[in-house]
């Protein structure tokens, strides 16, 4: 079966799934599956605002290429698809583990990653609240390479889909255990955590695919008990518009005693 056919059934197929499954095994119980926020998730940040983002970083990868000619040099053209595969999804996934700490300690920075910690229930579907500006950035870094380094046509496909299944279970609400596995591969018993209020500024368990990077830069939590909740601490906008013009508010005067990421308020 062809990747572009079968890439929209598998992550369709596990939307499907994670359904029942967060209703039979749950982490959390008493969790909605139309919980607030879940068709402007489900309707405006998974399918208008990823359509619409696709247009554009395919644009600007092409512009980019057609400028500097690097995809014709065939860098990775060789190595077998898994070797591609593998190589960009580490190396990726080591870019976002840097960024999105960085993100939870820059004001600036955390005004397009705030919307990925509003939703207070967290879920199969939670992963897709991103800001367009940290989706631009995040995506266009992620795909940009494959085409310059010359990778097979159909790994960005590949990844893409690994990228919305690795998100979704991340992000379930699911009581999973990976036991030593676990110490290499991240799971939503880590990741739940991260999206906890009670965890202090700066953040915890930061992977996305691996755990491995929390382990090695001393940045991972695993408490014996479940979060009391998710979500921020502070006001956060309902509906996709609001919430997307929200990060260009003002910045409020910050006060002498205040650290430059103390506005957030996020606790996750």
């Amino acid at each position: 079966m062809a990747i572009e056919l079968l890439s929209p059934i598998v992550i369709a197929g596990a939307a499907i799934l994670f359904i029942p499954l967060e209703r039979l095994f749950p982490y959390d119980r008493g969790q909605k599956v139309f919980r607030d926020g879940f068709w402007t998730d489900l309707i405006w940040y998974t399918f208008v605002q990823s359509y619409v983002l696709a247009l554009v970083i395919s644009m600007i990868i092409r512009r980019i290429d057609s400028g500097t000619g690097f995809s014709r040099l065939h860098i990775v053209s060789d190595w077998p698809l898994a070797a591609q595969l593998g190589f960009f999804l580490v190396t990726h996934d080591l870019y976002i583990y840097l960024f999105h700490r960085l993100q939870h300690s820059s004001s600036l920075l955390w005004r397009i990653h705030e919307a990925h910690h509003s939703v207070r229930e967290v879920d199969w579907l939670a992963g897709t609240r991103s800001h367009a500006l940290e989706i631009l950035i995040n995506q266009t870094i992620e795909f940009l390479p494959m085409t310059l380094l010359g990778a097979a046509p159909e790994l960005p496909l590949i990844k893409g889909m690994v990228d919305a299944v690795w998100g979704m279970f991340i992000h379930s609400n699911l009581d999973v255990r990976l036991g030593r596995a676990g110490f290499l591969l991240n799971g939503p018993e880590l990741h739940r955590w991260h999206h906890a209020r009670e965890i202090a500024e700066g953040g915890i368990n930061f992977g996305t695919k691996l755990a491995v990077w929390d382990y090695l830069f001393g940045t991972v939590v695993r408490p014996p008990r479940k979060p009391s909740g998710y979500g921020l601490t502070s006001y956060f906008p309902r509906g996709y518009f609001s919430q997307t013009l929200y990060a260009f508010r003002p910045f409020a005067p910050a006060r002498a005693d205040e650290s430059p990421g103390t506005e957030r308020t996020s606790g996750a």
